[in-house]
């Protein structure tokens, strides 16, 4: 990358908008381990009315890929825009580099925010470490997580004490010590603060409100993150109830897959305890633990209708672009996994819903296949931002604004882990280091079940050249 290019975009960050008041605040809700599951994606045994509201007069990509199934690796690229590390410690590795050598880093969407006119916040899990420091209880001020980016970076962690401790927190307190006395689910009585996302829910309508009041001098830019339904599945028994006696659908696909792929042994899920159950071998404990995810959804739904409540409680609905999205897939039992960490499409697909005051098409979608990477300059163009030419990413808001006439054919969506990955509209390819590849043909009932590549040779070749193009930059 040219030193001069990023040193001419330090300069531009150096000059303040003039017209910065004028323009639209944005509202960004990062949810954790949230897949499509999702009554307005189509799963119609979920309870999450908000939501489905949000999709209801926003826009809706049902086909949203994900850079990688991990919160580090996917939070940088959300945050930056760019490809990545595929580590959970990418921003750090980030802000290492940019206190070596800032002219070698380009901003973060944050700092761009920042820098042209925006007060920026951040509350609860935006980027990895909730709260956004580093540290041995991640509450270290003297290790941000994203150096240059918010004007304030916050998590409330009440009685978890720490941030470390409210991120796999349970109820009233309980904060994971020892892995295996944790259960891997629960759902205790009491009030949405018993768990750690009603505080950031209640810290979130606290900044939302000193935001509004500042707002005549600048606009906002704040991003709130939620942590369920991340592990441990614990959420108030009133959002339980619901599923209690509920039949959920089969699960697709739950054999283990046969040669090299992706697949791992759970490990996250597993070290919890179980007591003695395993959800490859006792279908009563998975539909257990299915359900507790889906509470854990409808959760995180009630904390998205509260901060949107406080929204329009503000008057600031009309002025405010929101954007949810979800940091990666989780699988729930397909091809015997429980957990994130794949590169099937059950890890990599998470929803992405995004609303602006009078857009044309309220409650409408696209199948076309977009990236992470695309958000930051798809909210650069919706708040009239100069766009960020340092970026991977490509805006959708030809998409938004006319989705039957926007040319999205040939797009694919690149992702990696301990390998590489890249999706089209009919194909799914993984290149392994060894140079192994997988390659699924969604246009048959196997899908990610039967490996093509010897069969469509022609296919391996094309996907892998877009591959290379994309991520040898």
């Amino acid at each position: 990358m040219s030193r001069l290019l990023i040193t001419g975009w330090i300069c531009l960050l150096a000059m303040p908008c003039c017209f910065a008041a004028d323009r639209l605040n944005v509202l960004l809700i990062c949810v954790d381990d949230l897949r499509p599951e999702l009554n307005c994606f189509g799963k119609d045994y979920i309870v999450s009315p908000n939501i489905d509201a949000l999709a209801g007069r926003g826009f809706r990509f049902t086909r949203h890929f994900v850079q990688a199934p991990t919160c580090g690796a996917s939070r940088y690229a959300l945050l930056t825009g760019r490809y990545g590390p595929s580590g959970n410690m990418a921003l750090f590795q980030r802000a290492d580099t940019l206190r070596k050598d800032p002219a070698d880093v380009p901003p973060s969407m944050p700092a761009w925010f920042r820098k042209n006119g925006y007060t920026t916040v951040s509350v609860g899990k935006v980027s990895h470490h909730p709260g956004g420091r580093g540290g041995a209880d991640w509450d270290q001020d003297s290790q941000p997580e994203m150096p240059d980016s918010w004007d304030r970076h916050l998590l409330p962690a009440g009685p978890w004490r720490h941030p470390r401790g409210a991120m796999h927190g349970l109820a009233h307190g309980e904060i994971r010590e020892n892995t295996k006395a944790m259960d891997v689910f629960q759902s205790a009585e009491g009030e949405d603060s018993i768990y750690p996302d009603g505080l950031i829910t209640e810290e979130a309508q606290r900044q939302m409100r000193q935001l509004a009041d500042d707002s005549s001098d600048s606009p906002f830019f704040l991003a709130v993150g939620l942590i369920r339904p991340h592990l441990p599945f614990g959420a108030p028994e009133k959002y339980m109830g619901p599923y209690r006696d509920v039949e959920l659908p089969p699960i697709p696909h739950p054999q283990k897959p046969s040669g090299q792929t992706t697949w791992h042994g759970s490990g996250e899920f597993m070290k919890y305890n179980r007591w003695g159950k395993d959800p490859n071998k006792d279908e009563a404990f998975a539909i257990e633990v299915r359900k507790h995810y889906a509470a854990c959804v409808s959760y995180a739904d009630a904390q998205v209708g509260k901060i949107l409540e406080q929204l329009n409680a503000l008057g600031q609905r009309e002025r405010t672009i929101v954007a949810l999205w979800g940091d990666h897939g989780w699988h729930l039992g397909e091809h015997a996994i429980w957990g994130k960490h794949a590169l099937f499409d059950e890890s990599l697909h998470s929803p992405l819903i995004i609303h602006y005051p009078g857009m044309a098409h309220p409650g409408g979608k696209s199948d076309a296949i977009v990236e992470t990477i695309d958000l930051f300059p798809t909210l650069c163009a919706l708040a009239d931002l100069p766009m960020p030419g340092f970026v991977d990413g490509e805006p959708l808001t030809e998409i938004i604004q006319s989705p039957s006439s926007a040319d999205v054919s040939g797009q694919t969506a690149v992702s990696y882990a301990k390998a590489q990955t890249i999706r089209s509209d009919s194909h799914r390819m993984v290149v392994h280091p060894n140079g192994f590849v997988e390659l699924y043909d969604h246009r048959t009932e196997q899908g990610e079940t039967r490996n093509v590549a010897e069969q469509q040779p022609e296919t391996v070749t094309s996907l892998t050249k877009q591959l290379r193009q994309r991520l040898d930059r």
